[in-house]
């Protein structure tokens, strides 16, 4: 049975793209709805920002619509029921200077830059490798969320009895997701899904243990998630080659065999060592990194997290967030790269202080708000902060505060981490977890949300903005013609 807001939202999208005929593919992540469209020209951007619904638009690869956690799933479903997959977007117009509107234009102004400079084979690579992580970023909550609940119970003695039944459910796909992995990445590249998940099974198959390789026997699991994108990757080529070469007569027979044959033998006898090696190399890496440089490693992450989104390199963390969450139970880089989330929030507050004459640029920031705690933060960096220049750049500073004190803590022997990638800010809070518990992980956590609060406030309200801009953003644009002024303009022409 729909739910009558959110077909209401769909509904109320769907022309504003373009119509049904203009979707190629409908998606959706954490936050945003994910549109592949055959006509970006059809796209009435500015009606899509004056939705209330809509939180901002971004343009990548797809035309992405922010919707928000939790709406977006149920909005994806609801406009699924109205079209076929199809659809892209277009930026609006500059009005007045520093209005909400003006501000919105630079913005997306801004993205089409960033689309245009990420189109280097390098970052098409690494969009490709989030194609295939983000679809298995819901389960990766609810399974965090239950481990989370899990340990609780158990480290407070509660339910003894249900306890065991919790572990199994949030284990089960951590036991499996090379195979999740290995089909996305078969899909994404152009092979058959379900061989690149029938190569990437070897991974994690107990039989693995009977087989030496190197003069040592290998271990379920060895290579984790890196090990089942390169094992889904050779299967892909080999399926390619086989394609080319084998026969139609005995290409049903031959090409699946060949494939899973000699990409398992290689993923065997070879790729599953390798993998396994660098999979233990991240995982100490980050443990050195944190543990050694906590407070300065912090400060660099969560002040740089902004600018690697801007440029689209965040999404090489993806497989090493996985991979540290395969090994430990958590991510230690989640949390501080949250921190520049909350530099954003501290520094929408100030330019809202600030701008106090600006009443439009005001409102957007009002609304915005609510989603940035939550760790949505793309309306105000394309709707504020980005725009404006400097508040950019405080922005980050208070990230780099809010990294820096949750590496200190790191430092000084209390990791914290999130046992799912996807949620930020507020958000993040159920998920999180650390090697002296969640209560620890949770105040610390808190307190870099705090201080990237603070600190993103202060230098924004004292450092972001010069003499002319703060006059600018505080001058109220011309008011309209009264009706009786107009209609004496008009009999003059």
């Amino acid at each position: 049975m729909p739910q009558p807001e959110n077909h209401a939202i769909a509904a109320a999208l769907l022309p504003l793209v373009g119509g049904a005929g203009n979707i190629d593919s409908i998606a959706h992540c954490m936050t945003r709805l994910r549109l592949g469209l055959k006509d970006r020209a059809l796209v009435d951007d500015e009606a899509l920002r004056a939705l209330p619904a809509v939180l901002g638009v971004v343009e990548d690869d797809t035309y992405q619509i922010v919707l928000g956690p939790g709406t977006v799933a149920r909005v994806t479903g609801e406009l699924r029921t109205l079209t076929d997959p199809g659809g892209p977007g277009e930026p609006g117009e500059p009005e007045q200077p520093f209005t909400a509107a003006e501000l919105a234009a630079r913005g997306a102004n801004m993205k089409a830059a960033r689309k245009a400079a990420n189109t280097t084979p390098a970052k098409h690579l690494l969009r490709r490798i989030a194609n295939i992580f983000v679809p298995l970023i819901p389960a990766l909550i609810g399974c965090g969320i239950i481990a989370g609940l899990n340990g609780l119970l158990v480290n407070l003695g509660w339910l003894p009895g249900v306890t065991p039944a919790l572990a199994a459910i949030a284990s089960g796909f951590m036991a499996l997701i090379a195979v999740f992995v290995g089909y996305n990445t078969a899909n994404e590249f152009g092979g058959t899904p379900v061989l690149g998940g029938a190569v990437a099974s070897i991974i994690v198959f107990a039989g693995v243990a009977k087989i030496t390789v190197f003069g040592q026997p290998l271990a379920p699991g060895q290579g984790g998630v890196l090990g089942a994108l390169g094992a889904a990757l050779i299967a892909v080529y080999v399926e390619r080659w086989c394609r080319r070469h084998v026969p139609e007569a005995v290409d049903v027979l031959l090409t699946p065999t060949l494939t899973v044959l000699t990409a398992g033998l290689i993923t065997l006898y070879g790729l599953m060592f390798v993998a396994g090696e660098v999979s233990a190399a991240i995982g100490h890496g980050a443990n050195w990194l944190l543990d050694h440089t906590g407070a300065f490693a912090g400060l660099v992450l969560g002040g740089l997290f902004l600018p690697l989104v801007m440029l689209g390199l965040h999404q090489a963390l993806i497989p090493i967030h996985t991979t540290l969450i395969e090994q430990q139970g958590y991510t230690v880089l989640l949390p501080i790269l949250a921190m520049a989330g909350a530099g954003q929030v501290g520094c929408a507050a100030a330019v809202y202080l600030r701008a106090k004459h600006n009443a439009s640029l005001r409102a957007t920031i009002k609304s915005a708000l609510p989603a940035g705690f939550l760790g949505v933060g793309e309306p105000l960096i394309y709707g504020v902060s980005l725009p404006l220049g400097r508040p950019f750049v405080t922005a980050c500073v208070g990230g780099a505060a809010g990294g820096a004190f949750v590496g200190l803590f790191s430092m000084l022997g209390t990791k914290v981490g999130s046992t799912a990638i996807g949620p930020s800010g507020w958000a993040l809070f159920p998920l999180l977890q650390g090697n002296h518990g969640p209560g620890a992980a949770v105040a610390i956590y808190a307190g870099g949300l705090a201080t990237g609060y603070a600190v993103g406030f202060a230098t924004t309200y004292a450092f972001g903005f010069t003499r002319e801009t703060l006059a600018a953003l505080n001058t109220p644009p011309p008011p309209h013609p009264a009706p009786r002024d107009a209609a004496r303009a008009r009999a003059e022409m």
